[in-house]
């Protein structure tokens, strides 16, 4: 069911929108943010050195370490360290952000494998950013569904961005709501904030005017009855819509919807979006 809104609604419902759009924008072109990523490294067993982190890299049972050299610091957890450093064993989508003079070595875990990933103030994609195209806010766009939580979670595997990586979330259940006269339903995995879901998707206009691989919408805690609020407004892309360098995971199968959404942020210009 679509939310109908009043003329007296429509400037407090855009206003709010922009409000979202201009944080999203933030939280993208931080100084540390993803833009600002200048390289992903793999680590192994074998030492490793990269032209964008200070010392030698890799990992092993326990954990990643970095032995840097002489007069090289790192700042981990507000301590200067010096020589070998153990960052330890980190958690899947877990990490750690070691500081280095202005920029920010980011130490993580994505789809079981340790990487490194610098971020740079001023690397040229995040400098060179001039903002993301998106759909004018409708409220046509914000929609009623229902909640139905699984019996258990699902562990549910999804593909990556980088190719061979994969994702595995514990899908606590699935939204169903109608939209365009269709019902449709979406799987959904745990959001940031407590009780919040997050819903990974594609639809009609994936490809054509918004990021084909994906888009991610976050759902506020369902109320008691199960019912949720889908504002596709704020469908927001992924750090793999702008870099190369994101470890993004995909939506699930059941995901692909067959409408045309025409909300939300659009193909970035990074990736040829007008």
């Amino acid at each position: 069911m679509t939310i109908e809104a009043t003329a007296t609604d429509l400037q407090a419902f855009t206003e709010s929108w922009l409000e979202w759009y201009r944080a999203q924008e933030a939280r993208l072109a931080d100084p540390h943010g993803f833009l600002a990523i200048t390289g992903l490294h793999w680590l192994d067993e074998r030492p490793q050195r990269f032209p964008d982190a200070p010392g030698a890299w890799h990992t092993g049972p326990e954990g990643v370490v970095v032995t840097l050299d002489e007069g090289e610091e790192l700042v981990v957890d507000g301590t200067p360290v010096r020589g070998e450093h153990r960052f330890g064993v980190l958690p899947e989508r877990g990490g750690v952000n070691a500081v280095w003079g202005e920029a920010v070595i980011e130490v993580a875990k994505r789809g079981g494998h340790d990487i490194v990933r610098p971020r740079h103030p001023d690397a040229e994609l995040r400098t060179a950013f001039t903002g993301t195209p998106a759909y004018a806010p409708d409220p046509r766009w914000v929609v009623r569904g229902r909640y139905l939580p699984f019996d258990e979670p699902r562990p549910t595997t999804v593909g990556a961005a980088v190719e061979g990586l994969e994702h595995v979330y514990d899908a606590p259940g699935r939204i169903e709501f109608e939209l365009e006269g269709r019902e449709l339903s979406l799987t959904a995995f745990p959001g940031y904030a407590e009780g919040t879901l997050s819903v990974l998707f594609t639809d009609a206009t994936s490809g054509v005017t918004t990021y084909a691989a994906n888009r991610s919408l976050t759902v506020g805690p369902p109320a008691a009855d199960g019912t949720v609020t889908l504002d596709f407004n704020r469908a927001a892309n992924l750090p793999c819509a702008y870099t190369d360098l994101a470890t993004c995971p995909l939506p699930p199968a059941e995901n692909r919807l067959p409408v045309a959404i025409e909300a939300g942020l659009k193909i970035p210009r990074e990736r040829g979006g007008a």
